[in-house]
C-alpha cells in the first residue's frame, strides 16, 4: 500500500481531497481512503492534527488535500469583547476545544455546556461548520491535550 509521510501546508495540483470531521483529523498512522477512492497508509513520524487545505504527500508524489468536515457546533457570542473574553476562560477552565474568531468562539455541541454558557449570558447559535480548534500552549500546538498540571 502507498504510504503518505508527511504534510505539507502548500499544494500544487492535487490528486483528490480527504474528507474527515476534526476527530478523525487527528492522526498519526491509518489506513485511509480519498473521497475518490484512493487508498493509503497516512504514517507520520508523530500524530497531529490535519488542519483544513493541508496536504498529504503520497510516496509517487501526489498530493491528497485535507479537507474539515461540517460538525454540529456551538457559536458563542458574548455581549461584548470583555463577556466574550470571561467565557472563553470558561470554556479554557474546562479544557474544552475552541476555535476562536474575532467575534466568537466555537465548540463542539454539549447541551451542558450550553446551558452554563446562557446561564453566563452568552448567546449560544447551533451551527453545522468545519471545526478547527486552536493548538496547544504547552509546547505541541498539534496535540492540545498533551500536557500536565504539575
Amino acid at each position: 500500500m502507498i504510504r503518505a509521510t508527511k504534510c505539507v501546508d502548500y499544494i500544487y495540483g492535487a490528486a483528490d481531497t480527504i474528507t474527515l470531521d476534526e476527530t478523525a483529523r487527528h492522526r498519526r498512522r491509518m489506513k485511509m481512503l480519498s473521497d475518490h477512492g484512493i487508498a493509503f497508509l497516512l504514517d507520520l513520524p508523530q500524530a497531529r492534527l490535519l488542519r483544513h487545505g493541508q496536504g498529504l504527500v503520497l510516496e509517487d508524489g501526489r498530493v491528497i488535500v485535507v479537507q474539515a468536515e461540517p460538525e454540529s457546533l456551538y457559536e458563542v457570542r458574548g455581549r461584548d469583547q470583555k463577556h466574550l473574553l470571561q467565557l472563553a476562560w470558561q470554556l479554557g477552565n474546562r479544557h474544552l476545544p475552541a476555535q476562536t474568531t474575532a467575534t466568537s468562539i466555537r465548540i463542539r455541541a454539549d447541551h451542558v455546556i450550553k446551558a452554563m454558557l446562557l446561564g453566563l449570558g452568552a448567546t449560544v447559535t447551533e451551527i453545522s461548520a468545519p471545526f478547527d480548534p486552536e493548538g496547544g500552549a504547552y509546547g505541541n500546538a498539534e496535540n492540545p491535550q498533551d500536557h500536565s498540571h504539575d
